[in-house]
């Protein structure tokens, strides 16, 4: 059975599949092996590696590449738990990605440096980044209905996770938070607070950013916003040679 953190990962990340036709597109054009950042439980590794490209998937969660080591099977898939601030590589990849919110857990600027060189260091001359980044929140009418609970059931219990408002900007950061309720087998329920702040930067200061540890930006992309979920745009860099 899984762990409950990979449960909650699962639950609250595992069903959106809105940037996978994009990440497709840059594998098909880059190959692999392909590095994913934070990759979790691997919502994009495993549907890439599926696809037969190899996957390196990387997450300082230990707990979650067990999980990715466990539904890999014999995909070629290669779990790696380790924090990208200190990523090394026995070998240069080709492409890169930075899927969903991963940028914005950087905690300051210079983190966010350290982890575009780390990634540099990693990647084959000419070979491509591709980082998402956050639009702004939708505004909402203050009675406007919450959306509802992502819910997961799991050998007989229930796992329900509620955004819970207010959620926007307060300065530089993004606050998110959610309810987490469980029901066991039984019908206990309990109930738990989660919350993550995220740092914001835009796309124009993240290719500034990036341009002063040697990666060139080539393009933009658009991820479309679903019932659950933001829109977002994917900046794309190559590091150059």
């Amino acid at each position: 059975m899984s762990g409950t953190t990979a449960i909650w990962h699962d639950v609250e990340c595992g069903s959106y599949d809105a940037d996978l036709p994009l990440w497709e597109e840059l594998a098909e054009g880059q190959g692999g092996p392909i590095l994913e950042l934070g990759c979790g439980t691997g919502r994009v590794a495993l549907h890439l590696a599926r696809r037969g490209y190899q996957v390196i998937g990387l997450d300082r969660d230990r707990e979650l590449i067990r999980e990715l080591d466990d539904r890999g099977g014999d995909l070629p898939v290669e779990p790696i738990c380790g924090d990208v601030l200190e990523l090394e590589l026995d070998r240069q990849v080709p492409l890169v990605l930075a899927p969903m919110q991963f940028l914005h857990l950087m905690r300051s600027k210079e983190e966010r440096l350290q982890c575009l060189r780390r990634v540099r260091d990693v990647l084959q001359p000419g070979g491509v980044l591709a980082a998402t980044l956050l639009g702004s929140l939708p505004s909402e009418p203050p009675d406007a209905l919450p959306p509802l609970p992502d819910v997961r059931e799991v050998d007989g219990w229930i796992y329900a996770s509620q955004p819970v408002a207010p959620m926007g900007w307060i300065g530089p950061q993004l606050l998110l938070k959610r309810l987490r309720r469980t029901v066991s087998p039984d019908g206990t329920l309990t109930e738990e607070d989660n919350r993550i702040e995220l740092l914001f930067i835009g796309g124009p200061e993240l290719e500034a950013e990036a341009a002063t540890v040697g990666f060139l930006t080539v393009g933009r992309g658009l991820i479309p916003e679903t019932d659950a979920h933001v829109g977002s745009v994917v900046v794309v860099f190559e590091r150059s040679a």
